[in-house]
């Protein structure tokens, strides 16, 4: 019986053990966004660039609209549109092939933050149906952070954005604002502990002829390369990855054995937003009908002169 209960319990451990592995396995390929709010404290560093771009390098486009200008407490769109070939397919962890997810980030100024679902209009609701937005912390709501999402539905993503009143935040302005933003597409290159991810180049660790190549049981390739001084090194790489090189090349420290597999990458930009004092939008408006009927007049004016001197002359 003794010896029953402590199979059992060896059974119960390692099946926990397994469900934790698989848990942290989900969250490492799925929760990027999640390591990089733990990770910073602002996603903007001061030399401008994005936390996101730390693990996804490659450079990819990225592309932002908004209105010009903006009234107080006015709910706007924010589009950002993350282009890519929508036939693009992306290496899984395990090696297998997958449509691409797409995640963002945009910075607001202060004061502006998500707008409230009973605020936003039906046609924007319609718009950002199945994407679920949040703010960055929960003390920096003008920070906006979403995904990763599915790519092929998302290309592009509203956010729907509340402006500040002044007359409410005294911290707030009627000035000009710029809004940042950062989009990926696709897997990293760098997990968040700093390790490579398989979406990378795999390159020779030693110099010297390929002697064989072989497929290993769980689907990885193992290249033997024998060195200049008969020394055998074995390097492994992952499942899923294309071979550039053939048994009996020669090849150099570092020289690429595969191809590259990213077809994603990082991307951002920036643009700039007018608070608008409804005031001045008013006062313009009088000044513009000011002018206009100024303009009016004086041709009035010119006319009735001109049939004056019309009629001194034939006088």
């Amino acid at each position: 019986m003794e010896l029953l209960k402590r199979l059992m319990k060896f059974i119960m451990i390692s099946f926990i053990f397994i469900i934790s592995s698989l848990t942290l396995s989900v969250k490492m390929s799925e929760a990027y966004p999640i390591y990089a709010q733990q990770a910073y404290a602002n996603p903007r560093a001061a030399n401008g660039r994005i936390a996101c771009a730390n693990c996804h390098l490659a450079e990819k486009p990225v592309q932002i609209e908004s209105p010009k200008a903006i009234l107080p407490n006015k709910v706007f769109e924010a589009a950002v549109k993350i282009p890519y070939a929508k036939d693009a397919k992306q290496i899984l962890g395990n090696g297998q092939l997958s449509g691409l997810n797409v995640g963002a980030v945009v910075i607001l100024p202060e004061g502006f933050k998500l707008a409230p679902k009973n605020l936003i209009s039906k046609e924007i609701q319609e718009k950002s149906k199945g994407v679920y937005i949040s703010p960055y912390s929960s003390t920096q709501d003008n920070i906006l952070v979403v995904g990763p999402i599915a790519g092929d539905t998302h290309q592009e993503i509203i956010f729907p954005v509340l402006s500040p009143d002044p007359a409410t935040n005294k911290k707030i302005n009627f000035l000009k604002y710029p809004i940042y933003v950062g989009a990926n597409r696709g897997r990293g290159q760098i997990y968040p502990t700093g390790e490579k991810s398989n979406n990378n180049i795999v390159t020779s660790s030693s110099e010297g002829q390929i002697a064989e190549i072989q497929t290993l049981d769980k689907g990885e390739t193992s290249i033997t390369i024998i060195g200049s001084t008969g020394k055998e090194t074995k390097q492994t790489i992952p499942k899923g990855l294309s071979l550039v090189v053939s048994k009996k090349d020669t090849i150099k420290l570092d020289q690429p054995l595969t191809k590259d597999p990213n077809v994603g990458g990082f991307g951002q930009t920036d643009v700039e937003i007018v608070l608008q004092d409804p005031s001045r939008v008013i006062g313009f408006i009088i000044f513009a009908f000011s002018v206009l009927f100024t303009q009016i007049f004086f041709v009035i004016k010119k006319k009735q002169f001109e049939k004056v001197q019309a009629a001194e002359l034939k006088f």
